[in-house]
């Protein structure tokens, strides 16, 4: 990421916390990604693909930046500005 331009990131939050990232590689090569809540242990599991065609998951389909993180910090995450919904160009 250039630090130079300013973008907005989605940050996976769970009971007030920034959720783990865990990366997962089969033997046969496929990788799945899966988000864990630290605190209650909710997750979200992700699959890879390369180069999708996005129109296939219907209309409005939008890729997004994500942060995830094997060691996220273990501080509650405070509210972000309220500016940073408003100028959100992911959408």
């Amino acid at each position: 990421m250039d630090p130079t331009k300013t973008t907005n990131l989605w940050i996976p939050v769970c009971c007030e916390r920034v959720m783990r990232f865990n990366m997962f590689v089969q033997k046969n090569g496929t990788v799945y990604g899966s988000l864990v809540c630290m605190v209650c242990n909710k997750n979200v599991a992700y699959e890879l693909e390369h180069n999708p065609d996005i129109s296939v998951y219907g209309d409005g389909a939008k890729v997004i930046s994500m942060l995830g993180s094997p060691k996220p910090p273990k501080e509650e995450r405070k509210r972000v500005d309220e500016d940073a919904a408003t100028n959100d160009l992911t959408l």
